[in-house]
């Protein structure tokens, strides 16, 4: 019953196959092994992007960090949600690496809105030298809630960015959840709707540990070369990187796992659903479930093994009546009766 994170889960079996079968003999370093010109394919039939470049990198902070320092200079600002996961949960490392600063932007439903961005948008770049200059959008998909942006919403972003002549970044930790959940292609999700940029995730959906970095101006190319570099996430020992990616794209296994995680975070929301203390605070879209109810059921549910996070109160401590929210996220390897476990205590 363990719910508390996509992250905890375990890598694939044929991700790990492919680290064992890459682990043989001598192949060139930094990217040059010839996995990599493969993996460079795959990603860029997916996207139906032939000329983008594609770079890979252990986890979602470096590619975050790493394209939005790409995407701006010093003297910026980086437009986000003000529950973005590069505002709270990765210890300034994008404003580290690019020197420039975060806006907030105020989100409805744990997402941007055209209003509120284009107010925001607005309110900068207007101080000349004294004040910071206008720089990229980041954009989560799926959202830091569990909510998705739709493909017109993406546009209708994307049409205030390219009205100021800014560029927009995509940060997919859950990309393969999304699509899978919109059914939709890559393309679509991607350039088709103006981003420019996209951390596709492989971590939280069966990798060991690999982020591609997907960059559809190759004018960009060099200088985040440069800059993966000089920040220290160049591996040396490349090929285990681009062996993981390669198995998770390989057949379309990436998505039959989005799918899979899917389907359990819904099986596990229509549960939650029918019990009578327990409400949602934001609607289920994909595999993460942001729930309510009173602290008194949270604490018997963690008492009972279930494990998942409580996230604004000690459920051991404080009034029993008190509705506290819940994070339960599924990962591809939740088995059906790993929900029903579950939803069989909740409903004690």
């Amino acid at each position: 019953m363990y719910f508390a994170s996509d992250n905890a889960g375990p890598a694939h079996p044929k991700v790990m196959e492919a680290l064992v079968a890459a682990n043989n003999g001598y192949v060139a370093s930094y990217g040059a092994d010839p996995i990599m010109d493969e993996v460079r394919k795959q990603v860029r039939d997916i996207f139906e992007a032939p000329d983008a470049a594609v770079y890979l990198v252990i986890n979602g902070t470096t590619a975050n960090a790493i394209l939005l320092a790409t995407m701006c200079q010093p003297w910026q600002t980086i437009f986000c949600a003000d529950i973005a996961h590069i505002q709270e949960d990765e210890c300034n490392a994008p404003e580290f690496y690019s020197q420039a600063k975060l806006t907030l932007v105020p989100t409805e439903n744990a997402k941007i809105t055209p209003d509120a961005l284009r107010q925001k948008i607005s309110a900068e770049g207007n101080r000349g030298v004294h004040g910071p200059q206008r720089g990229p959008l980041s954009v989560t998909q799926v959202t830091e809630k569990g909510t998705l942006y739709t493909l017109d919403e993406l546009n209708a972003l994307t049409t205030i960015t390219r009205e100021f002549g800014l560029k927009t970044h995509m940060d997919g930790a859950r990309f393969a959840n999304a699509l899978a959940a919109l059914d939709c292609s890559p393309a679509e999700m991607t350039w088709k709707v103006g981003i420019d940029t996209v951390s596709f995730g492989g971590t939280k959906n069966g990798a060991l540990g690999v982020e591609a970095c997907v960059i559809f101006d190759p004018e960009l190319a060099w200088e985040f070369e440069l800059r993966r570099k000089r920040g220290g996430h160049l591996l040396s020992k490349h090929r285990y990187l681009s062996a993981q990616m390669q198995a998770y794209l390989a057949d379309g296994l990436w998505l039959d796992m989005a799918r899979s995680a899917n389907a359990r975070g819904m099986q596990l929301a229509e549960g939650i659903r029918r019990h009578n203390a327990a409400r949602f605070a934001f609607e289920p879209e994909a595999n993460m479930i942001f729930f309510q109810m009173p602290r008194s059921e949270h604490t018997r549910m963690l008492d009972g093994g279930a494990m998942y996070y409580v996230m604004d109160g000690d459920p051991q401590k404080g009034d029993p009546d008190e509705m506290l929210t819940g994070r339960l996220v599924t990962d591809w390897s939740m088995t059906e009766d790993g929900v029903n476990q579950f939803l069989a205590l909740l409903r004690e």
